[in-house]
């Protein structure tokens, strides 16, 4: 099992479309092979400040998730809502 965590920060007057994207495309990354969840984060003290939690059975699964069309379709609008560089780890269970 790998979690994905990727921290996204988001142009203020943006964080909406942002909040739209995701909202309208989760399903999309939800049905994915290898899949097991996806969820929306939003730090607490920085509103524009978000983080995607995604569970994938193993990294095969979530290499081809992010070379599919649906991933470029996704970034793409994404990208466009970003006042920085995001960060992202790829992370696994230890106990």
């Amino acid at each position: 099992m790998i979690t994905r965590i990727v921290k996204l920060t988001i142009t203020p007057s943006k964080k909406d479309e942002f909040i739209a994207i995701f909202k309208n495309n989760n399903h999309h990354i939800k049905a994915c092979k290898g899949c097991v969840g996806v969820e929306l984060l939003q730090d607490q003290k920085f509103d524009n400040i978000f983080f995607t939690y995604s569970h994938w059975e193993d990294e095969s699964n979530l290499n081809d998730y992010r070379n599919s069309k649906i991933f470029g379709e996704i970034w793409k609008a994404t990208k466009a809502t970003f006042c920085s560089l995001p960060e992202a780890w790829s992370t696994k269970p230890i106990a």
